[in-house]
């Protein structure tokens, strides 16, 4: 198997609001649309991002219809974190999770989009981290 594109496909209630977010916030760009559907994709980001209308008639398979994006994090993982942080605090962007680094080395915060839909941006630091035991 060789595999060509990627992507992740996301079930909302407000396609248009959660591609605009994307759009506006990340630089993603619509790549093709219809009537409950819409595909961003970004050259870097190694994935199109796809949101589809909840309840969507052709969506497959069908016991999943009805659910919604929920219980993931989209992560990009970023070259200066803290420059993100404050450009989309300076946008008015509400962050979710306030920026933090873990033990380990993973330095990161959290936004969500219109439809619940959390953003984790990280930056891996690798100067005094404390090694896991």
């Amino acid at each position: 198997m060789q595999i060509i594109a990627s992507a992740i496909s996301l079930n909302v209630d407000d396609v248009t609001a959660s591609a605009n977010f994307f759009e506006q916030h990340f630089g993603f760009r619509e790549e093709m649309s219809a009537e409950g559907f819409i595909s961003l994709s970004r050259p870097d980001a190694g994935f199109n991002l796809i949101f589809l209308q909840t309840g969507l008639k052709t969506f497959k398979p069908i016991q999943m219809r009805g659910h919604r994006a929920d219980g993931l994090l989209i992560v990009f993982v970023v070259d200066d974190i803290d420059q993100e942080y404050l450009r989309l605090q300076s946008v008015g962007v509400t962050i979710t999770t306030a920026i933090e680094t873990e033990d380990w080395g993973e330095r990161f915060f959290q936004v969500t989009d219109p439809n619940g839909v959390v953003i984790q941006l990280v930056q891996w630091i690798t100067e005094n981290v404390e090694t896991p035991v």
